[in-house]
């Protein structure tokens, strides 16, 4: 991308959780925006949002909507990224996608920036934003991985209703004023209610069992890692939280690897940031790791099952690192070449 003082950045899906977010992160972190459009689907068209102090009215999403944008930040689902992320291309922008659309695309690189910067150059305009429980997972795991390569990761993750958008976590609030107010619990978001609930399903089943979200998971560590032989099994299950995901993650490694081993690589990692005090009962939670973009490891242990296993707790606020901030990192990584 051509060096420049600003950048005219389009912002698909601006008025849902993510697509706001982005917004509150390109001004936090003084990326040199310049011209801003707002995008979404028709339906949200004509609402007000204020960027930078100035007011700015949402457009709807168009193919022509790309007219001289430099960068477009989608975050409105799969279907609108395959529908229109070409067209921007297409008018000379490049494409950063939170969506799973082109994850697995062998042309679109999957990026982390702290992890694999060096894949950025290989786009062809389209950048994938990789899903937010593997940003989380990955941070603390890569550290691990590059002492000593990783042959197995089992993690269960327990999956904030952020992840679901602003309708999950608004579903969430509404269900506990309801519940207090004495009124039958309605879901619609979620296959059942959130409230005093956990479900062990996130996204639809395939055949093998696993959700897509699992899957995702195990496909997309292997892409990013650049690392076909690493195996993952996951669980994924949503949790009565507004924000943060969390994962217990077990790591299997060809070199033994102790737990102080694991703690210092932690220490050190970008990205990663350690609350490991059990005596003084200070892990993460979502309490401690939202509103934040850090991946923040807990819970550092020896597997007793394994003499090559490592078990951590890591915690992330889903919203920020898992979707918005990397987006927002992959954006400076572009201008800063």
């Amino acid at each position: 991308m051509i060096k420049k003082s600003s950048y005219n950045v389009a912002i698909v899906g601006v008025t849902g959780a993510v697509g706001a977010m982005i917004l509150q992160i390109l001004e936090e972190r003084s990326f040199p925006v310049g011209n801003i459009i707002l995008l979404a689907s028709s339906g949200s068209a004509g609402k007000q949002v204020v960027f930078s102090g100035e007011t700015y009215r949402v457009e709807e999403l168009t193919d022509r909507s790309f007219k001289n944008i430099d960068i477009a930040l989608f975050s409105a689902g799969s279907e609108r990224s395959v529908a229109y992320a070409p067209a921007a291309v297409k008018s000379g922008a490049v494409v950063i996608d939170n969506s799973s659309a082109f994850r697995m695309d062998r042309d679109v690189p999957l990026v982390i920036p702290e992890i694999n910067p060096l894949d950025l150059p290989k786009h062809n305009g389209i950048i994938a934003n990789p899903n937010c429980t593997t940003i989380i997972m990955l941070l603390p795991v890569k550290a691990l991985y590059n002492y000593s390569k990783v042959t197995r990761i089992v993690v269960s993750s327990y999956q904030s209703t952020s992840g679901a958008g602003a309708k999950g976590m608004r579903e969430l609030m509404d269900q506990t004023r309801d519940w207090a107010e004495g009124k039958p619990l309605v879901n619609s978001a979620f296959s059942y209610p959130i409230l005093f609930n956990l479900i062990p399903q996130v996204d639809s089943f395939l055949e093998n069992g696993y959700t897509k979200e699992e899957m995702k998971l195990h496909n997309e560590t292997r892409k990013i890692l650049s690392d076909d032989e690493i195996k993952v099994s996951a669980t994924c299950v949503r949790v009565p939280v507004l924000s943060s995901h969390s994962e217990a993650v077990t790591v299997q490694t060809r070199e033994k690897i102790t737990a102080a081993k694991a703690r210092e690589l932690f220490v050190n990692a970008r990205g990663v940031k350690v609350l490991d005090s059990p005596e003084s009962r200070l892990y993460p939670m979502p309490i401690n790791s939202s509103d934040q973009d850090l991946a923040v490891v807990g819970r550092i242990r020896e597997d007793i099952s394994d003499d090559n296993s490592l078990t951590f707790w890591v915690s992330g606020d889903q919203l920020r690192k898992g979707a918005a901030t990397n987006a927002v990192q992959i954006a400076e990584l572009l201008i800063n070449g």
